[in-house]
């Protein structure tokens, strides 16, 4: 078993790794479609042929479940290299561009360039997924790439460095383990661009150090997603998907439903079909702890989320279902909450963790109004067979992703792009939004045309020109 990494970072030998990564990265702006695509291949499997060993690091880590290192981790992976092999040669054909009246005679094309040299910082709760699914874009983008993954999963960072250090060689792909010393002594440099999965309040700390060199940031963050369920939802349904949903990885999921809104009509039917669907994955009452169930990470956020609930109750919450905490193992038995006071500290920080607080509500207006009283969350998710009302809840709310009549699905659509917006992230992901994440889209524009004889100089316009312009200048 891997130990907790904790060292001063060697910030001459990061140097040193970043600078041979320049000439690399000059190279690469030429490589073609098949070099980036034998690379995927190669890494794509990798990750299959290392299965075992991930399987052993997440439990080590986590207790992590084998099932959900398939789906959740492995899976990932697989789909976005697949994906990325098989239309990569199309992404990087250059796209051409009508001309405008203005520009008539000319020809123009967006091409897309490799950004140069990238940083990737990934999270600790799906540490396969959320670091070689950010590389696999940086690679077929034609970039080089630093990793620094998160010291909180030791075992499953040691294992993705072990495979990094067999496939490529540091001048194309390096990772450095360590704590937070790490990651900044990593932002002291100019990076071409920043990948960054994790906290806002971190987010907020890494767009302050690439604002120094200017350097572009995909942020993906997180935020309290709101859950609602009206009178008209499937109930079955939305208690199948949402406790799935939630409960996956202990709730440590930066998408997973945060809290619940449902309809005071259905309430009592729906918390009795969770309990029914919480009992059959996880036993009665959710104790002792299930091996379907992830564990908490560490003791620190064992502690973080013991006291949500504690405040919780202290200030009049009810616990539906679970309840359970053990701190000596970092268990939590997946907890349903009802009677949340609005002041709780439960409802001001997103969770992260196995605790789903419930609200009854009358209308969807008040549903909303709250909702856009808190900042713009990464997903939102309703369950209703009324199109209106789903049609009104996405017109008057804003997120970086919504889902209805599911949740969490949307992350495994490679087709659809994948971010947050303001506070729960900037810029996407997946499929083709990786690649262009890790592009730069440059202009190019030819012409055969002699243009400046029409010009007399800076700043100066033939007159029989500017009377044409005049003239035109609502149509151009």
């Amino acid at each position: 078993m891997a130990t907790a990494v904790s060292f001063l970072p060697n910030t001459a030998r990061i140097r040193e790794v970043f600078e041979r990564q320049r000439a690399t990265a000059l190279r690469l702006r030429t490589s073609t479609a098949d070099q980036r695509i034998a690379k995927l291949k190669k890494l794509r499997d990798a990750v299959i042929a290392n299965s075992e060993v991930w399987y052993r690091a997440g439990h080590d880590d986590f207790k992590k479940p084998k099932g959900e290192v398939d789906l959740a981790e492995i899976l990932p992976v697989v789909m976005e290299a697949n994906d990325a092999i098989k239309h990569l040669a199309s992404w990087m054909k250059p796209t051409s561009v009508m001309p405008t009246l203005l520009t008539a005679g000319t020809s123009s094309q967006v091409k897309y360039e490799p950004r140069g040299r990238c940083l990737i910082i990934s999270p600790w709760n799906y540490p396969l997924n959320l670091t070689f699914g950010p590389l696999v874009s940086a690679i077929a983008a034609g970039n080089t790439a630093i990793i620094k993954p998160s010291e909180m999963t030791p075992n499953l960072s040691a294992a993705m460095t072990k495979l990094v250090g067999e496939l490529f060689t540091e001048d194309e792909v390096a990772i450095f383990e360590g704590e937070a010393a790490v990651s900044q002594a990593l932002l002291e440099l100019p990076f071409d661009h920043i990948f960054f999965t994790g906290s806002p309040a971190i987010g907020k700390v890494v767009m302050a150090a690439a604002a120094k060199h200017l350097t572009s940031v995909t942020l993906e963050l997180g935020g309290k997603s709101p859950t609602i369920i009206d009178a008209t939802a499937d109930l079955d349904l939305a208690a199948k998907n949402i406790m799935w949903g939630k409960f996956t990885n202990a709730g440590q999921t930066c998408i997973a439903p945060d809290h619940i809104f449902v309809h005071r009509s259905v309430k009592d039917a729906f918390v009795a079909k969770t309990k029914v669907v919480l009992e059959k994955a996880y036993g009665k009452d959710g104790s002792p702890p299930s091996e379907h169930l992830a564990h908490v990470v560490n003791a620190r956020h064992t502690a973080r989320v013991k006291a949500l609930l504690d405040d919780a109750k202290a200030k009049g919450a009810r616990v539906l279902f679970g309840g359970q905490v053990d701190e000596k193992i970092n268990s939590i038995a997946p907890t349903l909450l009802d009677g949340i006071s609005p002041d709780s500290k439960i409802m001001q920080e997103e969770i992260f963790g196995p605790l789903l607080p419930l609200f009854e509500f009358d209308s969807l207006d008040e549903v909303i109004t709250k909702i856009n009283a808190e900042p713009k969350p990464l997903a939102l998710y309703i369950y209703s067979s009324d199109d209106a009302a789903v049609e009104k809840v996405l017109g008057e709310t804003s997120s970086g992703g919504a889902c209805v009549n599911h949740a969490v699905l949307q992350f495994g659509h490679g087709n659809l792009p994948f971010g947050g917006v303001n506070n729960s992230g900037i810029g996407n992901a997946h499929g083709l939004y990786g690649f262009r994440a890790f592009s730069h889209e440059r202009a190019v524009m030819r012409t055969q045309l002699k243009l400046s004889p029409m010009l007399l100089g800076p700043g100066q316009l033939p007159e029989r020109i500017r009377s044409v312009l005049k003239s035109f200048m609502k149509w151009l």
